[in-house]
């Protein structure tokens, strides 16, 4: 294995993994996103994507976890002042143990394939933290990929990426532009699909819909809920009953109550 880079300025390559932090498309040119912490560089190496690079801080202490990851790596290795680290894990005091550059897989549908039985589309989410935290719950309660549709906010975006707590390395996330694309390649699939989407005036109770079906669920936008679009295509539009003077509940919010749902219900 080679000895690491040592950078000692912010040269072209620092600037260049800066603006990954800030700069959606930047982020897209190069194909690569920043990330740290324990839980989700562990879970990208475990999951299987490419890391580019791994930094850390020069000199000082390092845990058990940061010398054994920095140690197998088989990819580029940076040191560089603990400074700069900082900044590079947005930091206001302590720099992280380790950043990784890691690189974006492909926006394309097939990499659902193996994991149609139920997959969720977030419909132009405009908080990357809403993305975050749906990938969170779908995780946790089975689902098997997302798909992000129109205008919407950056998967990579480093908000999304810390709010999934490392969840996005666990399902495939896919950017389409177009609902035709999706249900395009929906009619390719051999199930039979059923779209349901949530919305506070739907006219079904989530209570009674069965969710055990092969089941594309689609979220709506925070204000504007889900677009014409998805509202002809899908099947059915549930509601979750609710009590108490709230109107409506946070987008990634509704849709963990509706995946949640699914797992029981799949559990029998």
């Amino acid at each position: 294995m080679s000895a690491p880079t040592r950078i000692h300025s912010r040269n072209a390559t620092f600037q260049q993994w800066e603006s990954l932090l800030t700069n959606r498309t930047k982020r897209h040119r190069h194909g690569q996103f920043l990330v740290q912490g324990v839980r989700p560089i562990t879970l990208a190496i475990e999951a299987g994507w490419e890391l580019v690079a791994l930094i850390r801080p020069d000199g000082g202490g390092r845990s058990r976890w940061a010398a054994q990851v920095w140690d197998e790596a088989r990819c580029q290795r940076v040191e560089m002042p603990a400074e700069m680290v900082r900044e590079l894990g947005e930091r206001s005091q302590d720099a992280p143990e380790l950043v990784a550059v890691v690189a974006m897989p492909p926006d394309d549908l097939d990499r659902l394939v193996d994991r149609e039985q139920l997959l969720v589309v977030f419909d132009r989410p405009t908080q990357p933290g809403n993305i975050g935290t749906l990938q969170r719950s779908m995780d946790a309660f089975g689902a098997g990929g997302l798909i992000v549709t129109g205008h919407a906010a950056d998967p990579y975006d480093p908000k999304a990426v810390r709010a999934s707590t490392g969840s996005c390395f666990n399902l495939p996330t896919v950017r389409i532009d177009s609902t035709a694309a999706v249900l395009d390649w929906l009619r390719t699939r051999p199930q039979v699909w059923q779209l349901l989407a949530t919305d506070e005036g739907g006219e079904s109770d989530l209570r009674a819909v069965d969710l055990a079906a092969p089941t594309l669920l689609v979220i709506g936008n925070e204000t504007r809920g889900i677009s014409q679009a998805w509202r002809e295509a899908c099947d059915q539009i549930i509601s979750i009953p609710m009590v108490g003077g709230a109107s409506s509940l946070n987008a990634a919010v509704a849709g963990s109550i509706v995946l949640h749902e699914a797992l029981r219900q799949r559990r029998g």
